[in-house]
């Protein structure tokens, strides 16, 4: 069994391809934050270009990122953190107690 196939079974229970990936998050900027010193970009181990994302405050939606975190612990400003699905479900809560229906709406 291959090194690939070991960490798939670890990971999944099993050898074969999950149904559906895991939603681990991603990271999502503070465009305000970034002073494009790329630290972020030049850490990651995929080569993303992180910084790219955080100048337009854009969320990483590139499919080759491992979800490894190096781009949100080294950034030195703080631009980045990380966003999983229970944000968004603690955001749509705030928003409804604050009579706000859709609180992904932009202004």
């Amino acid at each position: 069994m291959g090194t690939l196939q070991i960490l798939k079974k670890l990971i999944t229970g099993s050898a074969k391809q999950p149904d559906k990936p895991r939603e681990l998050g991603r990271v999502v900027p503070d465009a305000s934050r970034c002073v494009q010193c790329g630290i972020c970009g030049y850490n990651c181990p995929v080569g993303i270009p992180v910084r790219d994302y955080a100048r337009q405050g854009l969320p990483v939606t590139d499919p080759a990122c491992i979800a490894c975190g190096n781009c949100v612990n080294l950034c030195p400003r703080g631009t980045l953190r990380w966003e999983t699905s229970n944000h968004v479900i603690v955001l749509e809560r705030f928003a409804e107690k604050m009579g706000d229906l859709d609180p992904l709406k932009e202004e």
